[in-house]
């Protein structure tokens, strides 16, 4: 038997499709983290994939967030399968049930803790020395604390405390269990690629709780003067991967992309399988990291186990073939329908933004009061004007006219064809005050008007104005300009002997452009490397949001590494 765990950072990214990596995974069971997909995005060919039974477990509150999916051959389709810790989201009898002492959280915090999609269990039949036994896998994306949140570390501890009451309970019903996944905590020092660089390492909370979750025993004094073992955790599962890697070092299964850590493997092992102690003493052969996969942030787990599963002849309600958009069955209308409480209807009219006003609260909780935008109703006549079954149509200016088709096909001049078009459309015979200089191509209406023209600045509009003596005559500036239209309008190629009429407005637009919009900086070199930064961005919420920065190129790694990225640092400056 062969089970992987992966947190592939969204479902929807294989560009070859799901069905390809699970066949490159070649695995019985396959459980994923955090693809990212809500139900209505579920399409068929990410639920429904020959040769494998799908259980999915999606985010309730976000699209986009969490989730989690286990996929089973058919040689290895469960008895049993469950979305969720807590059993509210159970609606069926194909539940694994053993839920544990769960008095310690209320029904609201239990809502919580399964509404983010992070649980789905399957429970499965499997051949052990000639023995059927019953195994359970907990396929788990446990939460991250967000420092800024921390509401979010409280919600972090409640999962690893309900994760642990679901485990034991299944091991105490007589359930071998495999619990696996992204428990986003690295355990040790020696799972963290820089432990000195976080104070009190030992101390945070996820650390001690997986203390208190696993069995292990202390490698430097592994037996005292007796002769007995001494455990240093007294848990009832085991870090299967430390189980048969206990000194490995520089063993990671996360990296940050955005500083491209994963090249210097300066990473963190927070993706495990953990099983409880007789399964991996007795059916375990081999557990170990697969850092040569690439496609995601973190690269899978895997496990090598002595047993064989027994499949079950039928895919248990969870499996995505019961789903109706993917059974073939015609959905009833009654699904789609749903009961409008009328009293929380009236409670919500104090809910709504403050931004709205009286007339579009009114809109929005009673449009029927609101007719036709007057506040008033509709009176009998209007009712009884309209057919029944039908809605009456109104206009709302009833004065104008029925534009004509061919209006919407007719081109608009732009601005810059208005302010460039050829003299003889608007000077005319040169009689009406307007005046246009040869070497620009620009008309100039009214000059008495004073009004400014965009891309010329007052200086040129009193030359234009005043001095008309260095001008030439009316046929002269026809035929400029006329040469110009046939150049913008690819009717004439200008020769050597044409003069260049260009446009000022283009010009001026231009350079003001150039000037406002400066481009990034020059980036300057590092000082150990010698070798061009890149220029970064303050996204944290504080006095320095916003501000930009540069770093060294190279990717982020130890500092004994002198492949990675230098100390180098350096504000870029608000005026550059």
């Amino acid at each position: 038997m062969k089970i992987v765990t992966w947190n592939i950072n969204g479902i929807r990214t294989f560009k070859g499709g799901i069905k390809k990596a699970l066949d490159l995974l070649d695995a019985d069971i396959i459980c994923f983290q955090e693809t990212k997909v809500t139900r209505d995005l579920l399409d068929e060919r990410t639920a429904i994939v020959d040769g494998y039974n799908s259980y999915f477990s999606f985010s309730r509150g976000r699209s986009g967030y969490s989730g989690v999916a286990t996929f089973c051959k058919d040689s290895a389709t469960p008895v049993a399968a469950e979305e969720g810790l807590t059993g509210l989201l159970t609606n069926h009898g194909g539940a694994v049930g053993c839920y544990g002492d769960q008095g310690e959280l209320s029904t609201e915090e239990l809502h919580l803790l399964d509404n983010e999609g992070r649980a789905v269990i399957t429970q499965h039949r499997v051949m052990c020395k000639n023995q059927e036994k019953t195994l359970t896998v907990l396929n788990v994306y446990c939460p991250r604390a967000d420092p800024e949140k921390p509401e979010r570390r409280l919600f972090k501890l409640q999962f690893y405390k309900l994760l642990q009451a679901r485990a034991e309970a299944i091991l105490g019903a007589g359930s071998y269990v495999i619990v696996l996944g992204d428990v986003n905590t690295s355990h040790r020092p020696i799972d963290h690629c820089d432990p000195d660089d976080i104070e009190n390492f030992e101390d945070h909370p996820g650390r001690k709780w997986l203390d208190s979750f696993l069995f292990e025993r202390n490698e430097e004094d592994e037996e005292d003067e007796e002769g007995d073992e001494e455990p240093i955790g007294d848990g009832k599962f085991i870090d299967t991967f430390r189980y048969f890697h206990p000194t490995r070092t520089n063993a990671f299964t996360c990296w940050s992309t955005l500083t491209g850590a994963r090249q210097t493997n300066y990473g963190t092992r927070i993706d495990y399988i953990f099983a409880d102690r007789v399964l991996t003493e007795t059916e375990f052969l081999a557990a170990d990291i697969m850092p040569e996969v690439e496609g995601s942030d973190h690269c899978p787990v895997q496990a090598h186990l002595r047993c064989a599963l027994l499949p079950n002849p039928k895919c248990p309600p969870l499996c995505t073939r019961h789903m109706p958009e993917f059974a073939g069955r015609q959905q009833k209308l009654s699904q789609f329908l749903v009961r409008v409480d009328q009293q929380a209807l009236r409670d919500s009219r104090d809910s709504l933004p403050g931004s709205q006003d009286s007339g579009e609260i009114r809109e929005n909780l009673n449009p029927l009061e609101t007719g036709n935008g007057t506040g008033k109703k509709r009176g009998p006549a209007a009712e009884a004007s309209a057919p029944k079954g039908k809605k009456s149509k109104t206009t709302r200016n009833a004065a104008k006219p029925q534009g004509n088709l061919l209006a919407f096909f007719k081109p608009k001049p732009s601005q810059a064809a208005h302010l460039c078009e050829a003299p003889q459309n608007r000077l005319g015979n040169g009689q009406d005050g307007n005046v246009m200089g040869p070497s620009q191509g620009l008309v100039v209406e009214n000059p008495s008007r004073q009004e400014p023209v965009e891309g010329v600045n007052s200086e040129e509009i009193k030359e234009l104005q005043g001095g008309q003596e260095e001008s030439s005559s009316s046929n002269d500036v026809r035929s400029v300009a006329a040469k110009e239209d046939q150049c913008r309008n690819g009717r004439a190629t200008p020769t050597e002997d044409d003069e260049v009429v260009t446009c000022p407005k283009k010009e001026g637009s231009l350079g003001f452009w150039k000037s406002v919009l400066r481009g990034p900086p020059q980036p300057p070199n590092c000082k150990v490397h010698d070798e061009p930064c890149v220029l970064r961005t303050v996204k944290k919420a504080g006095p320095n949001m916003g501000r930009q920065f540069f770093v060294c190129a190279r990717p982020q790694g130890h500092a004994s590494n002198p492949q990675a990225r230098c100390n180098f640092f350096a504000w870029v400056d608000k005026g550059k």
